[in-house]
């Protein structure tokens, strides 16, 4: 988020700027947007040649963007930026700060050094009795930028609970990012399908978390929650219901794209406009009706929408840990493999794979005695349970398991779990040395990236898609919610070149199967079909697909 905080920052240096051109700032506003809601790091796209197919990046800022990645500074912004106190844009970062108010909070204060700016306007505003600046001071630390997605599901669930309770709600739904199941999320935000808007907005207002009203009036509101996070409402009638959703589910550069569409028909399409439903007003604009997943401003108007996987579509889960403890070489799963069957049967499941870590020290004693209890597990099981095993690729490419010991499970996959800052080429190399091994089906969690804390391993795409196709090894869409990995954009790129796509949970109790849907999501932004999915195939076919020799 570095590249896209810079991005805002010479906006708001722009602004103060006398005479300069508005559509700069709002070029370089967009350019941030694109960048903070993009699923993949922006210097992988620029690593692969591709920052231009970011929708809201244009061809100048890409120049600059590249300049930056190549110098580690753009000589142009620092131009622009260095006509302001550094400590100004550390301000932008509080709520309701504007460039102009925190330009002059700079000058009237004295604030002028970066990294202490915003504590050193917290004492000031301590002194001044400033309490609106204090309140959001207060906001800006108890908040994080984005959540992840699971968070922000079961913060958006409570407020959905809440708002159901009054019976003027005749539909309510999330919007924006949280609704495009983005890999992270901002602000929330909700419509309400009423005739009587006044007790709905009252009823949202007194919800139990909400902190602060920001503001409340006759088509919306706007609240903070504990937490420090913001959550808006608005409210239509049945006649404009579509509209309204359609409108703030967005993304701001799918509904540029709409609007443009709409002005050829010389129509002025708003969040009023009467459309009672959302097919309704892609109908009328000669559109299909596009999934809330594929709204990024893409290409998902000029193209033809395929039919999306469904949750429903999943007959099993491959990648799974266990408490079977065969002295791993990572953390041990919280839930037997009893459990695990349990919960997966009772998610309608045909098989699932428990893929444990591989052993600290290798041990084909071990090995043996977990090859015996599955067996074991098999003979009583509802569901097929294989014995899967996932296993390091250590930094000189080399499988922390020794061959042999393949021999004694049903399937493998492969991960990096060190050493994520070598180069491409090398990173490249060492992945398909991995996976070169007829029981090694598919590589996990592919880029090893952790949102908000990591970024993933750099990649030559191409190069391993080549390697998948001619093999017949799958990727992996690792479903836990700080990983979402492999991500959207790469995901469509595979299933273009024709790779397979098996999508796992990664689950280390039973509890966390539940973390499936957010794979599927990553799927349907990835644009998948049931049949780019390998783990949508019923028993027989998984069995076809692990048989030795008959797909190596």
């Amino acid at each position: 988020m570095e590249v896209a905080k810079k991005l805002r920052a010479v906006a708001a240096a722009l602004s103060l700027s006398e005479g300069d051109n508005k559509f700069r700032i709002i070029a370089y506003n967009r350019a941030a947007d694109a960048i903070e809601h993009a699923s993949s790091e922006v210097k992988d796209l620029w690593d692969d040649g591709k920052l231009e197919e970011l929708a809201g990046v244009g061809k100048t800022i890409a120049g600059y963007l590249d300049e930056l990645f190549r110098t580690k500074k753009v000589k142009h912004w620092q131009e622009i930026l260095s006509q302001f106190p550094e400590a100004m844009y550390e301000l932008l970062e509080i709520s309701g700060i504007g460039p102009v108010t925190a330009l002059k909070f700079c000058r009237e204060y004295g604030i002028t050094r970066k990294h202490s700016a915003i504590s050193k306007l917290e004492k000031i505003a301590k002194k001044e009795k400033m309490e609106k600046i204090l309140s959001a001071i207060t906001e800006y630390r108890n908040r994080t930028d984005r959540l992840l997605l699971d968070v922000a599901e079961r913060l958006a669930g409570d407020v959905l609970e809440w708002m159901q309770k009054c019976s003027n709600v005749e539909r309510i739904d999330s919007l924006g990012s949280l609704r495009r199941q983005a890999s992270t999320v901002g602000d929330l935000d909700f419509a309400v399908c009423t005739n009587n808007p006044k007790v709905v907005l009252d009823h949202f207002t007194k919800y139990k978390r909400v902190t602060r009203i920001i503001e409340s009036g006759d088509k919306s509101a706007s609240v903070i929650i504990s937490g420090g996070r913001e959550v808006d409402l608005m409210v239509s009638n049945k006649s404009s219901y579509g509209a309204l959703l359609q409108h703030f589910t967005g993304s701001k550069f799918h509904n540029i794209k709409l609007r443009e569409i709409a002005m050829k028909k010389n129509f002025t399409l708003s969040e009023k406009a009467e459309f009672e439903s959302e097919e309704a007003l892609y109908k009328f604009f000669g559109l299909e009706y596009i999934p809330p997943e594929l709204r990024e401003g893409l290409d998902e108007l000029e193209t033809k929408i395929p039919k999306l996987l469904e949750l429903s579509d999943i007959k099993g889960d491959l990648q799974m840990h266990s408490n079977f403890d065969i002295n791993t070489s990572h953390d041990l799963g919280q839930s037997s493999v009893e459990e695990l069957v349990d919960r997966s049967q009772e998610l309608g499941y045909e098989y699932i794979g428990v893929t444990d870590h591989n052993p600290r020290v290798p041990d084909i004693g071990l090995m043996q005695k977990r090859k015996d209890y599955f067996e074991q597990i098999n003979s009583t099981s509802v569901i097929k349970v294989f014995n899967g095993l996932e296993i390091d690729i250590k930094v000189d490419g080399r499988r922390a398991v020794p061959d042999d010991h393949l021999d004694l499970l049903d399937y493998a996959c492969v991960s990096i779990h060190s050493s994520f800052r070598g180069d491409r080429k090398t990173q490249t190399e060492r992945i398909l040395q991995g996976l070169d091994h007829p029981k090694v089906k598919f590589l996990a969690h592919p880029t090893g990236r952790l949102l908000q804390e990591r970024e993933g391993i750099e990649i030559d795409w191409d190069k391993l898609f080549d390697f998948c196709l001619r093999n017949n090894k799958w990727l992996e869409i690792d479903a836990w919610p700080n990983r979402l990995d492999l991500p959207d954009t790469q995901v469509r790129q595979a299933i273009k070149y024709g790779v397979k796509i098996v999508v796992d949970t990664d689950s280390h109790s039973a509890e966390h199967l539940r973390f499936m849907k957010y794979g599927v999501s990553v799927a349907r932004r990835g644009w998948c079909t049931k049949a780019d999915i390998i783990n949508t195939c019923k028993l027989p076919g998984i069995l076809d697909l692990l048989t030795p020799g008959k797909n190596n």
